[in-house]
């Protein structure tokens, strides 16, 4: 994935304005709720106790929930269009992206090719490997593979300049290793993860007809220089500060800090331009795989090679490679029982490869101009409400105030797909090579991207497909962007009414904005450039108020001994507080008009009610031990059962709207309680 600083919600967003029908019982089901639980002491296990209780999570996941229901969804129509590509490929126009995808589909699904077929794809390229002789052979090695599209050690790809958004620059960085962080390399809680791995990496190399004892001495070596790589390496927290993503340097100052590795032939053979410089975002990392092109042994780095070139084409090679990757990566890391039935797995393939042309079928029949009508519309509602949020905070002055305002002014809303869909000419794929296809599309993607280094930024692109249940802001375009995926219940129902609506899609809308403004965000201006726009005290003021919202989600627990981390899920526990707000301020400005809806109950509940418990209701779900423990070492999205409680926990219209009282759990004291924006 290349350098963005785009904020993926795992929130979403939906559908549109004030909607004054009534809402028929299916819109939100009061049965539903488990009224044991009194929402001020629990409102998590209020609204979503009971149906967790009732649906346990399919022994193909990891968890099971609001969000993960309407992505079935979505791959359940995702999957129609690709077996309809895949029968009727011979037929369709040559070239048409309905051809490329049916084949892409096609071989995928053809098991007993792949099967057949075993590891030989990758025999050239082990090979290749086990040619190297010296560190000249390696350098040739990283470089000749990154050509092909197969990142490996670091990462590379193109980005907006953090300094002047405008123009599309190479972003070098640090990576490399197999683990989900540094942590699991070094501390004790993780050392039977460690073994695992191991045992992992000897596996799928004698899988290769690597002998016994030298797997295991080779997968020892894997973790050995992987160590090295993570101990040179900034953690998930210290990533998210733009200032850790930024180095800019001339080709020349990079080859001092590594002599070992030619930047110029580097940069030379993927052909990317870089003639006025890049950033070499962490410089430390490569200052240690400096020492270690003189002090590592040949033969450990034809280790590393040898397993992340295995490990990297496991999914797409012979059941026994496919099954020892699933174990390790689905079932040690992350508790999943059971792998996906093959026409997921080869789904996400075609979406790895080919999403975007896949959207543009995906779309013709699946999201109306009524349907982005409406979700513009409700933009425009949450942008009038956040507009007054600003306008009205007392902790900032009025010259930080309207540079807020000129950053609200350029928000850019993208709804539903691109307005120009991408040209798959040059891209030749066959029925019969999975592996061969997975490799082309590669190719043809990595071109794509590193062609557009030292160009203007295409400011019309996407950076997610319209098939995509999520929704995402990207700090240096300024811009909100909300996948046709999304556009749908429980974010947004057309025959709901406005507290469903606005406390669904209208807070993630709110959330998104929020992104805007949230402790890493707020550091790019209207613009999207990396520069600060705020006054000292202003500044100040704003990081007492995160430093609290910290400690609250710090507080949360959701294993025993397991903490949230509030510092890494800062940006999204802002968005939240923010996204609620703005969403609840949207909402009375639509009761306003009505004042019959907004004195009218629903199944027992006021408009202020139902807004929140379908904020909760998004947030339902559950999830296993072992990948909630992932997470909380890598996601930035707290887990969710705290996002339904903790930005209401925070808002006096909550315990007003349940007739909460002070020292109920739901009420956080004067001195806990938090207000941003």
């Amino acid at each position: 994935m290349t350098y963005r600083l785009v904020k993926p919600l795992a929130l979403a967003v939906g559908l549109t304005l004030s909607i004054n029908a009534v809402a028929a019982p299916a819109v939100f089901d009061v049965k539903e709720l488990d009224t044991s639980i009194k929402p001020c002491a629990d409102f998590n296990g209020f609204v979503n106790a009971q149906w967790v209780a009732t649906h346990p999570i399919p022994a193909d996941r990891t968890r099971w929930g609001s969000f993960d229901m309407l992505r079935e969804d979505s791959l359940n129509v995702q999957h129609k269009i690709v077996d309809a590509a895949a029968a009727n490929a011979s037929k369709a126009a040559p070239g048409s992206i309905q051809q490329k995808i049916g084949y892409l589909y096609a071989s995928g699904m053809d098991e007993a090719a792949v099967n057949r077929a075993g590891f030989d794809p990758i025999k050239p390229q082990l090979a290749q490997i086990d040619g190297l002789k010296n560190a000249g052979d390696i350098a040739g090695y990283i470089r000749d593979t990154y050509a092909k599209g197969e990142p490996v050690l670091f990462r590379f790809g193109g980005n907006g300049d953090f300094k002047d958004s405008s123009q599309e620059i190479a972003y070098v960085g640090q990576g490399g290793l197999g683990l989900p962080t540094v942590d699991y390399y070094s501390k004790p809680e993780f050392e039977k993860i460690r073994t695992a791995y191991v045992a992992h990496i000897a596996k799928l190399l004698a899988l290769t007809g690597v002998s016994t004892t030298d797997a295991q001495q080779q997968a020892k070596n894997v973790l050995a220089f992987e160590t090295r790589l993570a101990a040179a390496s900034l953690p998930p927290v210290e990533m998210r500060k733009p200032e850790n993503r930024y180095h800019y340097v001339s080709i020349a100052d990079a080859d001092k800090l590594t002599p070992g590795f030619d930047w110029t032939a580097f940069f030379k053979t993927q052909d990317a331009d870089v003639s006025q410089g890049f950033s070499f975002s962490q410089p430390k990392f490569f200052g240690e795989v400096q020492k270690m092109f003189g002090d590592v042994p040949v033969a450990q780095w034809q280790a590393y090679f040898r397993y992340h070139a295995i490990s990297n084409a496991s999914p797409y090679l012979s059941t026994p490679f496919e099954q020892e990757d699933f174990a390790f990566e689905n079932q040690t890391l992350n508790g999943q029982k059971e792998i996906e039935p093959r026409w997921k797995r080869v789904l996400a393939a075609t979406n790895d490869g080919m999403g975007m042309a896949l959207g543009q079928l995906y779309v013709a029949d699946n999201f109306s101009p009524v349907a982005k009508q409406r979700a513009q519309e409700l933009v425009a509602n949450l942008r009038a409400a956040y507009k007054t949020r600003i306008e009205n905070l007392a902790w900032m002055s009025e010259a930080t105030k309207q540079k807020a305002l000129e950053k609200w002014a350029t928000f850019v809303p993208k709804i539903g797909y691109p307005d120009k869909w991408r040209d798959w000419s040059g891209l030749t794929l066959t029925q019969d090579n999975y592996y061969a296809n997975v490799q082309a599309t590669d190719k043809f993607n990595y071109d794509y991207r590193i062609a557009k280094i030292g160009k203007p930024v295409d400011r019309s692109e996407w950076g997610m497909t319209p098939q995509t249940v999520n929704a995402y802001y990207n700090a240096q375009q300024n811009e909100i962007v909300f996948p046709a995926a999304i556009l749908q219940p429980p974010f947004f129902d057309a025959k709901a009414d406005d507290g469903v609506n606005y406390g669904g899609i209208g807070a993630v809308i709110g959330h998104e904005m929020g992104h805007g403004y949230d402790d890493q965000g707020s550091k790019f201006d209207a613009q999207g450039n990396n520069v600060n726009w705020w006054t000292d005290a202003d500044r100040k003021a704003f990081e007492a108020r995160t430093d609290k919202l910290a400690a609250q989600f710090d507080a949360y627990e959701p294993l025993p001994g397991k903490h949230v981390n509030g510092h890494l899920t800062m940006g999204e526990n802002i968005g939240d507080l923010g996204g609620l707000n703005a969403a609840y301020t949207a909402l009375q400005m639509a009761l306003s008009k009505n004042p019959a809806e907004a004195k009218r109950k629903i199944d027992g509940y006021t408009e202020d009610q139902r807004f929140f418990l379908n904020w909760a209701r998004v947030w339902r779900g559950n999830i296993r031990p072992e990948a909630q423990i992932t997470l909380l070492n890598t996601d930035p999205h707290a887990p969710a059962q705290f996002r339904a409680i903790g930005a209401p926990s925070n808002m006096p219209e909550f315990a007003q709207a349940f007739k909460c009282k002070a020292g109920d759990a739901m009420v956080r004291s004067p001195e806990t309680q938090v207000k941003i924006w």
